[in-house]
């Protein structure tokens, strides 16, 4: 060829992979030998026609393979726009020029040179990888196609087609990994048409349907699973052909023709193929056989669930010290979960705090706590009324289960078991009529002590008790049985607590002919303990009253302990007739060696003769004062420490005390919540003072109707006195 053809004439030097490819390759220019049939390692050409016309976005775009025709003399007459996106140059740029110009460094001149006239003269087809220099400079690796084309006149010309070299590898890995991860995995995987037919299984796929590949080709998944949840898989591929969103790890149980007595479970995940352009080519779905696990969980399903019911009832049960409610709390967690009816009996002398060790052969003495029924039956009259006691002998089932400390049951109850349940032979009547068929009593055990026990029935539920409901009947008694055990103790610590309390305060104050007084203690509400609060009416000589009002901080025995020391202290102080300021000052000093070492209290001292009060106050809440014209204020007095605190001097103030005129001392119980400000509070205190009684006790019951919630957490002393 000429010196004006693209390609000069004249073979070139082969050059190695070291030289001239960049590929690392040592077989020539293109990084592998040229032959008629290809080199190793690159694609040979596809026998055979297309099925069809694919629509832009295929594979061949995402090779972006680019055709490139060149004439005898090596000029550029065809550029395809591919060749434009990945080399560069524009169509106008290219056409018409020499190829080895345009597209080839001075290094690889004579290898191109070579491989033109190789496949113009031989018509041998070429295809390796060959440098190609771009449009900005440097070269870029391309797999390249070469062979020589003839026209209708019988002119050749040469039609190069050219990919990037990195994305027909990754193209290359990515359909070798896709073929043997499918071939080797051990999930079973299909692939079906658009209508969703078999295309192709992988030998796991075989091996869990033992069915042949061939026997799966062209039919459907209802075909090969014999059950009516193959309907629903099909229902669910079309979903997922239709809507493109996977479904994953939906299990499905059905038989199989190679197994059709035998019931298995899959674990079936279904996604839409689709072409580079979104064209939908089909379903792929990936298969895991998980019968064993299916089976492992439908025989767990019911523990974990019960598990569920004991993390419920950890919840549920014990949410307050209130014995009565605790039990009721154990009975609404045992129905209808365990039974259609649930009673809680407790040892009668459990509550006693007597002995209550139940002989073998002896009876027992329950006291009811609650009773609860999943629907109205006659078999709640059965049971005995919550509150109310019932002696049961020896052979009742109730009282072996306490005897033994061990679960009673029977699962098929008869007319002589429904005997041995009920207290009486019309209970027992009521029993049967009820439909109860089954029997389940498991012992209330805490800190190694029988207390009671939880008494079940089942009459709707077909199913008659059996081991996993005795576990699950114990495994709640005794979570509740310690909630019991707490209630029970903090009620006898609360009623210990109260009576002492009680017995350390004043009788009922009774007034003298110069001064009314009216006075009231009340406990904090259910479930909370004895606090410490008192008052106290001393009468002094010459006319003289100390009325006092104390709150020592804490709850319990030890708060009423503490309580009654200080008011025989301070009756005792009263007598010496000190200052109301010394009075506290002398209290200060003795409450910091008491436990509980802190109080506040108010203390007034009135003098009928003078018609005045003298008051101090050591952190407490400030007394009122309503005139007789019904006008209530707030005593502003000096801030004083509480007791045991240890603070500054306290100091004492004279008001005015007349007769028609009203002093009311309270403490914080009477005024406080939780949830209010406490300025607010005593505004409405003012104002519940505001409309007089007629009388200071009505006063006293109006302001703890009003003022106090059933359920306050704290208890109140409250005293009113009323110059004569």
């Amino acid at each position: 060829m000429g010196e004006t053809g693209g390609f000069p004439a004249g073979p070139g030097p082969a050059e190695d992979g070291a030289a001239g490819g960049p590929d690392g390759t040592a077989a020539g220019p293109w990084g592998a030998a040229a032959g008629p049939t290809g080199p190793p390692g690159g694609l040979d050409g596809v026998a055979g026609g297309p099925e069809g016309a694919a629509p832009p976005g295929g594979l061949l775009d995402l090779l972006g393979v680019a055709a490139v025709v060149l004439d005898a003399r090596g000029r550029i007459v065809l550029w395809s726009p591919q060749a434009e996106r990945l080399l560069g140059h524009s169509a106008a740029e290219a056409l018409g020029r020499p190829a080895v110009r345009l597209l080839v460094a001075e290094d690889h001149l004579d290898a191109a040179l070579t491989l033109f006239d190789r496949v113009m003269e031989t018509g041998e087809s070429w295809a390796g990888v060959f440098p190609i220099r771009l449009k900005g400079g440097g070269d870029r690796l391309l797999e390249l196609r070469a062979m020589r084309l003839t026209d209708d006149l019988g002119d050749p010309y040469a039609l190069g087609l050219a990919s990037d070299r990195a994305t027909l590898r990754a193209v290359e890995r990515d359909l070798a990994l896709s073929v043997r991860l499918v071939e080797q995995s051990p999930i079973g995987v299909a692939v079906l048409d658009n209508d969703l037919r078999y295309v192709t299984v992988n030998p796991a796929l075989v091996a869990l349907d033992g069915i042949s590949a061939e026997g799966h080709t062209g039919r459907r998944a209802g075909e090969v699973l014999q059950s009516a949840e193959a309907r629903n898989v099909e229902r669910l591929m079309r979903q997922v052909l239709a809507s493109g969103e996977p479904v994953l790890d939906r299990e499905v149980v059905g038989r199989t023709p190679a197994h059709p007595d035998t019931d298995h479970a899959w674990s079936v995940s279904l996604y839409r193929l689709e072409g580079a352009d979104g064209r939908v080519l089909g379903l792929a779905a990936s298969v895991i056989d998980v019968t064993d696990r299916h089976r492992a969980a439908a025989q767990a399903e019911q523990a974990r669930h019960r598990l569920a019911v004991v993390a419920d009832a950890s919840v549920r049960i014990g949410t307050t010290l209130d014995l009565e409610r605790t039990a009721r709390e154990l009975a609404e967690v045992a129905v209808p979960e365990l039974g259609d009816v649930a009673a809680v009996d407790v040892l009668d002398s459990v509550l006693d705090g007597r002995p209550h060790q139940v002989p073998s052969d002896g009876p027992a003495t329950f006291r009811a706590l609650a009773v609860v029924s999943a629907y109205p039956t006659v078999a709640v009259r059965a049971a005995d009324p919550p509150g109310e006691t019932a002696r049961y002998a020896a052979d009742r089932l109730v009282t072996r289960c306490v005897s033994t400390a061990r679960p009673v049951i029977v699962a098929r109850t008869g007319p002589e078991d429904l005997t041995a349940i009920a207290r009486d032979r019309h209970a027992a009547g009521l029993l049967a009529e009820a439909g109860v068929h089954s029997y389940l009593a498991v012992p209330l055990i805490a800190r190694g002590e029988v207390l009671g026990a939880l008494d079940l029935k089942r009459a709707r539920n077909p199913q008659p008790f059996g081991e996993d409901d005795t576990l699950l009947a114990c495994e709640l008694a005794a979570r509740a049985a310690v909630s019991i055990d707490n209630a029970r103790w903090y009620r006898r610590q609360h009623d210990i607590a109260l009576t002492l309390q009680r017995s350390m305060l004043p009788e009922p104050p009774r007034g003298r002919p110069w001064l009314d007084v009216a006075a009231r203690y009340q406990p904090a509400g259910a479930g909370s303990e004895v606090g410490g609060d008192w008052f106290d009416v001393i009468h002094l000589p010459g006319e003289r009253t100390a009325l006092v009002v104390g709150d020592v901080m804490g709850s319990g025995v030890n708060a009423a302990t503490t309580m009654g020391r200080l008011r025989i202290a301070t009756r005792t102080l009263t007598m010496l007739g000190l200052d109301p300021a010394d009075v506290l000052a002398r209290l200060d000093e003795i409450t910091s060696g008491l436990d509980p070492y802190f109080a506040t209290c108010v203390y007034a001292v009135h003098d009928a003769r003078r018609g005045q009060c003298c008051t101090a106050t050591a952190g407490h809440l400030p007394p009122a004062v309503v005139r007789a014209d019904g006008t209530p204020r707030l005593l502003d007095l000096p801030a004083g420490a509480p007791l045991g605190a240890g603070g500054p001097a306290y100091r004492a103030v004279t008001v005015p005390l007349d007769p028609g005129d009203r002093l009311v001392l309270y403490t914080d119980g009477l005024v406080e919540t939780r949830t209010d400000d406490i300025d607010d509070r005593l505004r409405l205190l003012l104002d519940l003072l505001r409309p007089a009684d007629p009388s200071l006790e009505a006063t006293c019951d109006r302001l703890l109707r009003t003022l106090r919630h059933p359920e306050n957490h704290d208890d109140v002393a409250l005293l009113i006195a009323a110059p004569s």
